[in-house]
């Protein structure tokens, strides 16, 4: 009499690495995302070291603590910043870099609204800053 085994072996697909590789992954395009972020206005930002001197034609835009405007020294109220902006920068045939000279009591705000001019007219802006005191 011949007896069979009812052992049959069936194929199988380990998984138990699956959850590392998943969470690998995961981790990954986390950190992707957020160094990827589209909507950051980009400002250049000078040396504070004393000689250093911009080699483009500049237009200068000045805003004290009383939120008063000048740009090159003509002040200018904020509703027509724009249209000022476009003018000066249509003088030097668009080679114009803009040095941004602003109060350090003002917010973050009130240069996050000059640089969004500037950004919409496709303007390079730069902010000054002051040498260090030693």
């Amino acid at each position: 009499m011949k007896l069979k085994r009812r052992h049959k072996e069936a194929a199988e697909v380990s998984t138990e690495s699956l959850n590392d590789i998943m969470f690998f992954l995961l981790l990954f395009f986390l950190i992707i995302s957020t160094l990827a972020n589209p909507s950051v206005l980009k400002l250049t930002l000078p040396s504070s070291k004393p000689g250093v001197q911009m080699q483009k034609q500049q237009i200068t835009i000045e805003v004290d603590a009383n939120h008063q405007y000048v740009i090159n020294k003509t002040p200018i109220p904020f509703t027509d910043l724009e249209g000022a902006i476009k003018h000066e920068v249509e003088k030097l045939a668009g080679e114009a870099t803009v040095v941004l000279k602003f109060d350090n009591t003002l917010s973050i705000q009130d240069l996050a609204d000059v640089m969004q001019i500037g950004y919409a007219l496709g303007v390079k802006m730069v902010l000054a800053t002051k040498p260090p005191n030693k």
